[in-house]
């Protein structure tokens, strides 16, 4: 299941943990990103606090922990390679893997089509 966030990350959950990224509408808005700040691993955050920064040609933006949780991995692959958040955003881009503390958090989040709204009248 995949559900969205008004700050423009998405997530993929499975169970008790969730795969984050940043959307297709996230990266058109940023440009071709050259630079990401991912999380550290083991470390915890609160819904909406910034765990990390992507940087383009263009901007600078914080990325928000979409719910509670505790970074389990990171996306090496996209340190390495920061175009892939724009080439392939919902796959190979991903930024972050978390254990989720807190899964009703996911009630307030947005559906795909729900997203598609809000982010054509963003």
């Amino acid at each position: 299941m995949i559900k969205y966030t008004e700050d423009h990350e998405w997530l993929n959950i499975d169970g008790d943990s969730a795969v984050v990224g940043i959307t297709v509408h996230a990266q058109d808005a940023l440009g071709d990103v050259v630079f990401v700040d991912l999380p550290e691993v083991g470390k915890s955050f609160a819904q909406k606090e910034v765990a990390g920064v992507v940087e383009s040609v263009k901007a600078a933006a914080d990325v928000y922990m979409p719910v509670s949780g505790t970074v389990t991995e990171v996306n090496e692959a996209l340190r390495a390679d920061p175009s892939l958040a724009n080439s392939d955003p919902l796959g190979a881009g991903w930024f972050f893997k978390v254990k989720l503390s807190d899964a009703s958090q996911l009630d307030a989040l947005m559906d795909e089509t729900r997203y598609t709204s809000f982010s054509d009248n963003a």
